[in-house]
């Protein structure tokens, strides 16, 4: 069992920044993805941004240019960093940790969420 471990949300202006932290425990097997979702009132979970065990990232087209993610694989601790916040950025912002156990099957493991609220 992995823990996951988000922190930084918080009450923002538009405009503002914030940085979003994920630390997930030690596990015995590879972390092949670590990423950040959200979800807004009456809406479904969708992706914000990924970061790869190679380094590589996708983004959702409306953050690009706006949101960083990046990771430290010593840590096991993905960040977001987040710029020019708009109100739509609002949302509970989900951490999830993928990895790929012994049978070669992916195995996802979720935050429990932290709340972004932009103000305008």
């Amino acid at each position: 069992q992995v823990q996951v471990v988000e922190s930084g949300g918080g009450l923002v202006q538009v405009g503002g920044s914030l940085r979003l932290s994920c630390a997930a425990s030690r596990s015995i097997f590879s972390i092949i993805a670590m990423g950040w979702y959200r979800q807004a009132p009456g809406k479904q979970r969708e992706l914000v941004a990924n970061i790869y065990s190679d380094g590589s990232t996708n983004y959702l087209d409306s953050v690009k240019g706006r949101f960083t993610v990046s990771r430290d694989n010593a840590e096991n601790t993905v960040y977001l960093q987040m710029n020019s916040l708009k109100p739509e950025d609002t949302a509970v912002y989900y951490c999830k940790v993928r990895l790929l156990d012994r049978w070669a099957t992916n195995r996802d493991y979720w935050g429990q969420g932290t709340q972004v609220t932009v103000s305008s």
